[in-house]
Order: C-alpha cells, then structure tokens, then sequence
C-alpha cells in the first residue's frame, strides 16, 4: 500500500470522525476504503476485525459504495465481519481516488429503529396481494429479484433482502445470501454428500446453507 496514501488517509479520517461524533454512537466503528482495500479503521465496541490494507470483500458496504458511488445503508449481515452490523457508507475522494467511509453501528442499533414487518405486499402477474409474514415459508433473492413463498405460491417483492432482514421478526433466519427462511417452516436439516448443510421445509423445497451463515442457524435452533 501507498505509505503516503495511508499517512494523508489517517488525517482525513481523524478529521471525519471529529465531524461525525455530532451524530454517530460513541462506540461506532469507521473505516475508510480506497479502491481495492482499506486505508484506515477506526474500532468501535463491536467485534469486529479488519486490518489496514484488507481487501474489499464483495457484497460489503465498502465495495457497493466504491461500485456505484451512491450512498448505501440498510445493510444488516454477518458475512463478512462474522458479527451482525448494520452500515452506513459515504463515496468520498482522497487524493483524487475514489474512496468508501462507512459507519459501522451495533445490530441493536438498527432494530431499535423500525418496527417488524407485519405483511408483506407481493405482486402475481398483475395483481397485488397482502400476505401475513407468519405465513411466508422462504424468502429468495434470484436474478436481481426479490421473492417469498406462500403454498408454494411465488410473489415479488421490491423490497431487497438486506433491507427485509432489517423488518422481519425474529423467526426468520438468513442463512444464505439468497435465502432467508421462517423457522417455523422447517421440517428437518441433513448435510448433503459434499458435507453442506441442506433445509428440507415443510411444502418439500431444499435450501442450502452457506458456511457464513452456518451459526445462525445453530444459535436459534441451539443444535
């Protein structure tokens, strides 16, 4: 990494973080990104581990920023820091490269603010139906899309899968980047000939678990 870029970064953030103690927790954590990789962290209670000079992971806020150079919010996952978190990031400029702030608040933080979803809205063809969240078995994101199932009913949602794990209650669980499952919907879990977790629900469908996601399942279902 640039020596110069990470000493004239570390000056920029301190002067970032004083701006942003008027509105953010104390014990907010801040990192700032330049291209591919982090140029400076400041941590704050979470547990989270990142490094100077650590690659950009994709799908993290960091690198949606550094892609569309918008702001981007409303990110609750556990992928890639192994703890929930929820983000806020900022396209900045150092030294006339494109860069990522990004504020990094407790999960508990985000779920004080808004309260969970009670019914989704989901289109079919041409028509829109209310659904109660207690009846949804699945939710999925496919082809940029969001999706929930209801009977093995198929509807679509504009509301992302980030931004649903956000409102849901808890008995639903993510346990892929494309699914997020009602527990209440699980009728047995068995790991496939490669030794992956496998969801068998209750109206036949299989959903994989990933290995990030692996600990939220055993955490709620405690086996």
């Amino acid at each position: 990494m640039n020596n110069e870029l990470k000493s004239f970064g570390n000056d920029i953030s301190q002067q970032y973080i004083l701006m942003l103690q008027d509105w953010v927790p104390a014990n907010s954590s801040i990192a700032i990104a330049v291209e591919h990789s982090y140029i400076y962290f400041h941590p704050g209670h979470q547990d989270i581990q990142l490094k100077i000079g650590q690659q950009v992971m994709p799908g993290s806020i960091a690198e949606q920023v550094l892609r569309t150079h918008k702001k981007t919010d409303a990110i609750l996952d556990n992928s890639l820091f192994n703890t929930p978190y929820y983000g806020i990031g900022y396209p900045i400029s150092i030294q006339d490269k494109p860069a990522a702030l990004v504020v990094i608040l407790p999960s508990t933080f985000t779920m004080k603010k808004a309260e969970p979803f009670q019914f989704l809205t989901g289109k079919q063809e041409e028509e829109w139906n209310p659904v109660a969240i207690s009846k949804i078995s699945h939710i999925e994101s496919l082809q940029k899309k969001t999706w929930f199932y209801v009977d093995k009913e198929q509807f679509k949602t504009g509301i992302t899968l980030k931004e649903l794990q956000l409102r849901l209650p808890p008995y639903f669980i993510r346990i892929h980047r494309s699914y997020i499952v009602n527990i209440h919907f699980i009728k047995k879990m068995a790991r496939d000939l490669t030794s992956n977790f496998i969801i068998t629900l209750t109206d036949g469908s299989e959903l994989p678990v990933s290995q990030s996601y692996i600990n939220n399942l055993r955490s709620a279902l405690e086996f």
